[in-house]
């Protein structure tokens, strides 16, 4: 059998949890094991695999560590570090979101680099002791947006740099199907099949950034602060459909 132990800090229960779940039915499809428990201040995640499952079972784990520091660790970091401009909520939290997946191939390859599995991996140590530079990468680009602070205090300066930033995230959906139902909206994508599809006014925007996709199909015709901020943001990979048509995700009918 190969062991490994994955250990959070227990007031970060939430990080713990949530590589739980994202190892857990791979793990067991593996035929594997895998545990936690609360034991002086950490959460250890326990995973167990048959040696011939070893190399899977480790591209499982960096893929899972690799997410939640991009994520979780990231937007802390933001929080830390960052003088957010005086703009709607809207605007914000799409903001935080397009800066959280700027360039985020550059901050897997750094994370990769440096992480290795060996018998077990002190998460909060890993991230303070060993990735340095990916902390300084993120420095600069929240110095360069405190420095630019008051500038973004137009909202159209504002615009212009959100829509910078949009434009040169990494494509990761090839296209997405955008619907409202009432006052809240559903998005189709074929990452989202499995999970929760359903999104505020407030988080719709953001929610487009983080799935960076080339095509936006837009299923309604009622505009909105956020509707008009898509648009704005995404323009030609927006196309507004009538309503009652179909909606594609790749091969399958979503909805009609």
């Amino acid at each position: 059998m190969w062991e490994f132990s994955l250990n959070v800090k227990a007031e970060n229960f939430a990080i713990a949890n949530a590589l739980y779940n994202s190892l857990s039915k791979s793990i067991f499809q593996m035929k594997g094991v895998l545990t936690s428990n609360e034991e002086h201040g950490y959460i250890s995640i326990l995973v167990a695999v048959d040696k011939v499952y070893k190399e899977k079972a480790k591209f499982l784990i960096t893929s899972c560590i690799i997410d939640i520091i991009c994520k979780s660790f990231k937007s802390t970091f933001l929080d830390s570090y960052l003088i957010f401009p005086r703009q709607d909520k809207i605007g914000m939290l799409a903001f935080k979101k397009a800066l959280l997946n700027f360039d985020k191939e550059t901050d897997k390859f750094i994370i990769k680099k440096n992480l290795e599995l060996k018998h077990d991996l002190f998460l909060e140590s890993f991230y303070h002791f060993k990735l340095r530079s990916l902390q300084e990468k993120w420095a600069e680009l929240v110095s360069l947006s405190n420095e630019n602070s008051d500038y973004l205090i137009s909202s159209e300066s504002f615009i212009d740099l959100l829509k910078f930033l949009v434009d040169n995230l990494d494509i990761c959906e090839d296209e997405i199907s955008v619907v409202k139902e009432g006052d809240i909206y559903k998005i189709y994508s074929p990452s989202l099949q499995c999970q929760n599809n359903t999104f505020s006014e407030e988080s719709i925007v953001s929610s487009v950034i983080d799935l960076s996709p080339q095509r936006i199909n837009l299923y309604f015709k009622e505009s909105s602060s956020a509707i008009n901020l898509l648009e704005r943001l995404f323009e030609e990979r927006i196309t507004i459909n009538n309503s009652g048509a179909k909606i594609y995700t790749k091969d399958k009918i979503l909805k009609s």
